[in-house]
């Protein structure tokens, strides 16, 4: 399964990044229901909130609106018998051991592989701003030389405008 695809189903809920069962549940060609049935009889492989996590009736709210453009939502998917699960990369990878399909093994390895790739895109991300930051401070440092530098040149300048005495040959037409 091609990353750039698996990276767009990625999101951030309560500042973890997750995915959502529907998601998964088509990833893996399974039903969601199915997919929900197998993590509720595994319960315990599932700590929250690091692995998995229940959205908020107003949070599936909010994915079911925004489904209509920004995800593919399964059709029939109820959210009023019960909330949309949120799985980490904790839960991602638990998965596997549920669902033991050779799909599922395979669609696992590429979402690992997706968040894997986002955090390395991340520590890339933080590094880079911290060379810009380095280098903003060493430009703003030189820029500040280079005013000094100007005021004085214009500070001497405004000196040597000052009515000077001239030297030379003084040479006067005779007659």
């Amino acid at each position: 399964m091609e990353l750039q695809i698996i990276q767009n189903k990625i999101f951030e809920v309560r500042g973890v990044r997750v995915m959502f069962d529907f998601q998964l549940a088509e990833m893996y060609e399974v039903e969601t229901r199915a997919l929900k049935q197998a993590v509720k009889r595994n319960i315990d492989r599932f700590p929250m909130p690091d692995f998995m996590f229940e959205l908020t009736r107003e949070e599936s709210d909010t994915v079911i609106k925004l489904g209509v453009s920004h995800f593919v939502i399964p059709p029939g998917y109820n959210v009023g018998s019960s909330l949309i699960m949120a799985f980490g990369e904790l839960g991602v990878s638990m998965l596997s051991s549920v669902l033991k399909s050779k799909k599922a093994i395979q669609v696992n390895i590429s979402i690992m592989r997706a968040f894997v790739a986002l955090r390395q895109y991340a520590l890339g991300y933080a590094e880079l701003n911290r060379k810009l930051e380095d280098f903003m401070i060493e430009t703003n440092m030189q820029f500040s030389d280079i005013y000094q530098a100007l005021t004085e040149l214009a500070s001497q300048k405004e000196l040597e405008n000052k009515p000077r005495k001239r030297i030379g040959f003084n040479v006067q037409n005779e007659e």
